[in-house]
């Protein structure tokens, strides 16, 4: 039986869009599947996820961002690393070698005019049938959530940054 891939969407202003995807790749790595994390926007550091990712099989991880790029110092540079991580993305996604690839913050790029979502769109109409791709971060352009399978927003009701709570280890990172 032929599985027909899907696109996912997580989205909004919420918590919790990296996490559900990640939820996602453990389940498919629990079924001895291939799959492929690319992070947009998240610099280098010590995520959990990533400390994990290491010592798991069948599980391949890429960070295609300096660090949050908020500040619009270096656009053009920023620009430049996110045109290379989408074409690494777009050649994984290409390659048919994974069951399921997550681009975790993509959304960012065409939001930050980094990267034309009609680009986006193009790789992902193109993805081998089977592939699973699920794309996450706040502000999902509408021609991505118009080819989508399935999209889920997440939105705050109350989030502990907003009461002065830092990140934590272990829950934000």
């Amino acid at each position: 039986m032929k599985t027909k891939g899907r696109i996912i969407i997580h989205t909004g202003d919420g918590k919790g869009k990296t996490t559900a995807a990640l939820g996602t790749v453990f389940r498919a790595l629990g079924h001895g599947q291939k799959v492929c994390v690319i992070q947009f926007i998240k610099g280098q550091g010590k995520y959990g996820e990533r400390i994990l990712a290491e010592k798991l099989e069948n599980l391949d991880w890429h960070i295609c961002g300096k660090g949050f790029v908020f500040k619009k110092e270096n656009v053009e540079e920023d620009r430049k690393i996110a045109e290379e991580g989408f074409r690494l993305a777009a050649e994984i996604i290409a390659s048919d070698r994974y069951d399921l690839v997550v681009l975790d913050e993509l959304t960012y790029l065409p939001a930050l005019d980094f990267l034309a979502a009609e680009k986006i769109v193009e790789t992902l109409r193109t993805k081998p049938e089977r592939l699973n791709i699920i794309v996450t971060g706040r502000k999902a352009p509408p021609e991505l959530v118009e080819i989508a399978d399935t999209v889920s927003e997440v939105r705050v009701v109350k989030h502990a940054y907003q009461q002065g709570i830092k990140a934590q280890k272990g829950i934000e990172f």
